[in-house]
């Protein structure tokens, strides 16, 4: 229930804000926030959980039962000098004890039985065993475009922090593809989709994906991983671990699948680490030779396993490519995990003009050292 709330405002505020509070099951809660002129906002769930973010709503979960104050802050400027601001207290009567916000970098998740591997340990998963926005101590929504406006390889998507393009239902992370007109920082664009990175990184072991790729001509899913040093613009990790740029981070796509949805990619790119000369190598299979599935009616598995000597992927365990980890290739750094669903552009292909929206689900990731 909703138990009181109030409004205060800077000397300069330039819009007013209202927000609605919807109670959902299990200590869910949706907070919708509007103020014209906005360019942020801040949502402030208690000690240690507050969120910035351009989206005007947000979804969070509290793991016990009690009274708490929820606030909002409208930002009308980059500098956040001229605000308004509301707080409104409520009652959460059904949380469980769980809380799936804020679980910890090295939280194991254990509600469900987990593949084991001789020889390694799981490290880090997300099973999306609950609902609403992806986990924000887990994944990182990358939205700024990389290249003045736009994204590389003639993509021709924004990325959005909206929930509308990502979210966690029915045991799946959905990350979905949509035709509609979007502004970002002056740059319109006519499709949107998400980009996910991984708060964690890992250097060596094993990485497996289970996912259900979109159907859709012009569509282009990928599973794939960047050096945790490239400092690309927006990303996650920033520079805390260098600034070398693409190629010399090294790049490992599990996953890619192009305009032909009954073929399949796993590459590397890489800068050489003498002469810092591009190159890639991978593999381009049909499922049919591989004796696999529909990619898109059906899951599979996507895995990467790393050692010193090499990078191996497959799909449900069927070799894919394989690249010997030699020294002339920069493989011996942290790497992240990217998630995302792409449109058009060098690998997309024509999008057909009856497309709507699709997506990619992704039943699990998971970490293993």
């Amino acid at each position: 229930m909703l138990i009181g709330g109030h409004i205060a405002c800077s000397n300069e505020t330039q819009g007013d804000l209202t927000i609605e509070v919807v109670l959902g099951d299990n200590g869910n809660i949706t907070v919708s926030a509007n103020a014209d002129g906005a360019v942020s906002y801040r949502y402030s769930f208690g000690e240690n959980a507050v969120f910035d973010t351009t989206e005007e709503t947000y979804i969070y979960n509290y793991a016990n039962r009690g009274t708490y104050t929820v606030a909002v802050w409208a930002f009308f400027d980059s500098n956040r000098e001229n605000y308004s601001y509301q707080s409104v207290e409520i009652e959460i009567t059904n949380a469980d004890g769980t809380n799936i916000n804020d679980s910890g970098e090295g939280y194991i998740d254990t509600t469900e039985e987990v593949t084991t591997y001789a020889g390694y340990s799981l490290v880090w998963n997300d099973e999306f065993n609950y609902n609403g926005a992806p986990k924000e101590s887990k994944w990182h929504l990358q939205y700024i475009p990389i290249f003045n406006g736009s994204w590389a390889n003639g993509e021709e998507q924004h990325y959005t922090t909206r929930i509308d393009n990502s979210y966690v239902s029915e045991g799946t992370l959905k990350i979905v593809a949509k035709r509609e007109s979007y502004t970002y920082s002056g740059s319109r664009k006519s499709f949107t989709s998400a980009r996910l990175n991984s708060k964690f990184d890992t250097q060596y072991g094993r990485i497996d994906v289970r996912a259900k790729l979109p159907a859709s001509g012009g569509t282009w899913p990928a599973i794939w991983t960047l050096g945790t040093n490239i400092n690309e613009r927006g990303n996650y990790h920033g520079d805390t671990d260098g600034n070398v740029g693409w190629p010399a981070c090294g790049e490992i796509d599990i996953l890619e699948q192009g305009n032909n949805k009954n073929e399949v990619l796993g590459y590397f790119h890489w800068a050489d680490t003498q002469t810092n000369e591009y190159f890639n190598y991978g593999q381009t299979h049909s499922i049919s030779d591989l004796g696999l599935s529909s990619l898109s009616e059906n899951f599979h598995v996507y895995s990467l396993i790393w050692t010193r000597a090499s990078m191996t992927i497959l799909i449900d365990n069927v070799f894919i490519v394989k690249l010997n980890n030699t020294d002339n290739v920069p493989y011996d750094n942290p790497h992240y995990l990217i998630l995302n669903v792409a449109l058009g552009g060098n690998l997309g292909g024509n999008i057909p003009a009856s497309f709507d929206e699709d997506r990619m689900e992704i039943d699990y990731v998971r970490f293993y050292n």
